[in-house]
């Protein structure tokens, strides 16, 4: 059974150019920074990258399939949270809906995206014992 974060952000104004070029900075350096090249990184929807809004709002979205080795869950997992949170800081003024399935991902303003323990080396030495 697969598990992915879905993230997506909505608002009634298309992205500025301004903000097309700070959301494919994004996806290019965290790109450079993904901890496996064998695993899905951050992967935004075909048309998401600075087009107009769709009639629902929508201005953004995607998805990234997590993987199902336990070692490579919690590093994947933070980096995706990351870069999502790099997205929302370069898009202003919109809605954003992050899940890990069918759970809400909460908002920080200081940490951004977060998982209670996810970066808890207590949890990394479980998964280890």
């Amino acid at each position: 059974m697969s598990v992915s974060v879905y993230y997506s952000a909505r608002r009634a104004q298309p992205l500025t150019g301004t903000e097309s070029t700070a959301v494919e900075h994004v996806l290019a350096t965290r790109a450079q920074s993904f901890p496996y090249a064998d695993e899905e990184g951050l992967y935004l929807y075909d048309g998401d990258e600075g087009e107009g809004a769709d009639e629902n709002g929508e201005i953004l979205a995607g998805s990234t399939k997590l993987p199902t080795d336990p070692d490579r869950w919690i590093p994947v997992t933070a980096h995706v949270l990351d870069s999502v949170t790099a997205l929302r800081r370069a898009v202003g003024g919109a809605q954003w809906h992050v899940h890990l399935d069918d759970v809400d991902v909460p908002w920080d303003e200081g940490e951004g995206y977060v998982l209670s323990g996810l970066r808890d080396g207590a949890l990394d030495d479980a998964l280890d014992g």
